[in-house]
């Protein structure tokens, strides 16, 4: 699944985020509106992690829901 598509449907998707990433808080995901950047930024910062490594698990994540 693209990016675009996870964009589109964030609100279905944020869900999903959700139980992937239990740190992220509903502002967060709020905040982040299906933005891939944002969205391995607030990965970042929670999980003190990367950018590699936030890009990578985002690139995970949308091959498991596809």
């Amino acid at each position: 699944m693209n990016w675009d598509r996870i964009e589109g449907g964030w609100k279905q998707m944020s869900g999903k985020v959700k139980e992937q990433w239990g740190k992220l808080t509903d502002d967060d995901l709020t905040e982040i509106s299906g933005k891939r950047d944002q969205l391995a930024g607030k990965l970042q910062a929670r999980y003190g992690i990367a950018k590699e490594e936030a890009e990578r698990q985002l690139d995970v994540f949308a091959k498991k829901i596809n």
